[in-house]
């Protein structure tokens, strides 16, 4: 009984399956306080009306009534919090049907049984569930029936004002909770509508970014790469200093891994799929490939499917580190880890230079690098901690799992 109870007042609280409460209007607080303070009357008067419920005589038949319209509410409570549209060839709809008709023919038991007590409480009930749970035609449906029979009884009985009260109180109610309704419907449409405008919002302007990045910076990349590589020609031809030549090469192969990113990038921003710790390998072996440095790469843990933002900023904070040893250190070696821990996902990227090397330049000077690193960290609840060693340079981005 006490479960039953708790589901009822839930429901009469809309909270949802979680038993988280929902925002409504401040216009709902005194409503569903009405209604809490209602039902404790009514359970209460049935209770100490006479024929009390009990487990004897019409006592039973008064406290059946009443398990019957609480068992009811529990059934007419959709799965759902709440279900917009016709609902009447739904599940939902017809289970709320047959709790509110539990919840009619247990109130005209009371009626009979009880006439002195609360049972004119159940046409409101059903008044209200029908008008939130229900679409128009079949709300109606079910409060005129609702009314019906309480009505004519009364009128049948010469008790002109109960009847009076339960066909005017009751409309009223329903009304009022149809109005409610549909105002939330509108307000939820409109911040779906609203959402969708940010999303579309958004795409575009995905779309003019990587229009912009394919016109600029992939075209300007590409006739780099291309110069480069004229220029490699000649000077392998001409038999150029082999400095010179080898120079040539790795500037060759940075134009050529430049362009590659930025059409990864171009990709990535419509919406095609971004790089992850997958490709750590891949990268580690290009900057080995570019810079001359051994790169050791170390996968610890086991591999979790991570967000595609957090994908992404492990695979950019590891290019951006790599991108800094190439630039600012005089390293020896490259260590590259990932560790999938149970509360994080941690990368490190550390170069160590030879003993008695002068202390790494740390990357500053207005470089964005590694303030893009620390907010991509922070955007994904995480943190990014850069910092010399003894021997090189540390990179560290952690991020909650």
């Amino acid at each position: 009984m006490l479960a039953l109870l708790r589901r009822i007042r839930d429901h009469l609280l809309m909270r949802d399956l979680a038993g988280r409460e929902l925002a409504l209007p401040p216009e709902v607080t005194p409503l569903r306080a009405i209604g809490i303070a209602f039902l404790t009357a009514f359970l209460v008067d049935t209770f100490s009306t006479v024929p009390r419920a009990s487990f004897d005589g019409r006592g039973l038949v008064v406290l059946a009534a009443l398990a019957l319209v609480v068992a009811s509410v529990v059934v007419a409570r959709p799965t759902r919090v709440r279900v917009v549209g016709p609902q009447v060839a739904t599940v939902e709809g017809r289970r709320t049907i047959a709790g509110l008709c539990g919840v009619i023919a247990g109130t005209i038991v009371l009626a009979l049984e009880q006439p002195n007590g609360m049972w004119e409480a159940g046409p409101y009930l059903v008044a209200i569930m029908a008008a939130t749970r229900l679409d128009r035609r079949s709300g109606a449906l079910i409060m005129v029936a609702a009314i019906a029979p309480f009505t004519i009884g009364s009128v049948v009985d010469g008790s002109y004002g109960t009847a009076l009260s339960i066909s005017i109180g009751v409309l009223p109610w329903y009304l009022v909770m149809r109005l409610m309704r549909s105002l939330r419907e509108r307000h939820e449409e409109l911040l779906a509508s609203r959402a969708a405008e940010a999303r579309a919002a958004v795409s575009a302007e995905r779309g003019r970014i990587a229009r912009e990045m394919h016109d600029v910076l992939a075209h300007s990349l590409s006739a780099l790469a291309l110069q480069l590589e004229t220029t490699r020609l000649l000077a392998r031809d001409r038999n150029v200093d082999a400095d010179v030549a080898r120079a040539i090469d790795q500037a060759h192969g940075l134009a050529a891994s430049g362009l590659d990113d930025a059409r990864r990038a171009i990709a990535a921003a419509r919406g095609d799929e971004l790089p992850g710790p997958e490709r750590l390998e891949a990268l580690a072996g290009a900057f080995g490939d570019q810079s001359g440095l051994p790169v050791a790469v170390e996968v610890n843990g086991n591999p979790r499917q991570l967000p595609p933002d957090a994908r992404l900023a492990v695979y950019r904070t590891a290019q951006e580190a790599l991108t800094n040893v190439r630039r600012h250190a005089a390293a020896e070696r490259v260590c590259v880890s990932l560790d999938y821990l149970s509360d994080a996902t941690v990368l490190v990227v550390e170069d160590h230079g030879a003993a008695g090397t002068p202390p790494p330049m740390t990357p500053v000077a207005g470089g964005y690098g590694l303030t893009g690193m620390r907010e991509r960290a922070k955007l994904l609840g995480g943190e990014l901690l850069a910092c010399p060693t003894s021997s090189g340079f540390r990179v560290e981005l952690r991020l909650p799992a």
